[in-house]
């Protein structure tokens, strides 16, 4: 993506595909290869991550990202290539994040984005509902999908990204 004075901003997206939810969106304006295994360290301290890691053939995943993840005890996964359906729940999470958050703003550099993207990536984990998981948020997908009917009480509605979107909760 581009900001207002037309410099150019990679995001850099991990999504853990059971539950959706958004672990990492961070920016850069020069994405290589130390920064990526970094991205990763970052991710899993301790050594603590998932055991699969799937991801592209982008020469930016060199061989230190792959030691970063074998070193975390995650198996990396390469899609294959020019497949894009291979990696749909991602492919898909790009586009939403364009859609509904990069696109209607105007961003100013990477620290502007990077509190953009942390602002979104906490909406799209705790107040977003979901097709996919059944209207459920990422971070409650232990709880019960929930009919159409909601309980009574009064709504309340929390600004998000300056009223871009909106969180709608039942007021206890």
């Amino acid at each position: 993506m581009r900001d207002v004075w037309f410099r150019s901003h990679h995001v850099f997206v991990v999504m853990h595909l059971e539950t959706r939810r958004l672990l990492l969106a961070v920016t850069t304006g020069a994405p290589n290869a130390a920064w990526l295994a970094q991205q990763l360290r970052n991710l899993t301290p301790f050594g603590e991550g998932p055991k699969f890691l799937l991801r592209d053939h982008d020469a930016k995943f060199a061989t230190v990202f792959d030691a970063v993840a074998r070193g975390a005890g995650i198996r990396v996964v390469r899609t294959p290539i020019r497949a894009p359906k291979a990696n749909s729940y991602v492919e898909r999470l790009i586009g939403t994040l364009r859609r509904e958050c990069t696109d209607h703003i105007l961003v100013l550099g990477e620290a502007h984005l990077q509190q953009v993207l942390d602002e979104y990536r906490a909406f799209y984990n705790d107040g977003r509902p979901h097709q996919g998981i059944g209207q459920r948020r990422p971070s409650r997908l232990t709880e019960p999908a929930r009919g159409s009917r909601m309980a009574p009480g009064a709504i309340s509605a929390r600004s998000v990204l300056g009223g871009l979107h909106y969180d709608y909760r039942v007021a206890a």
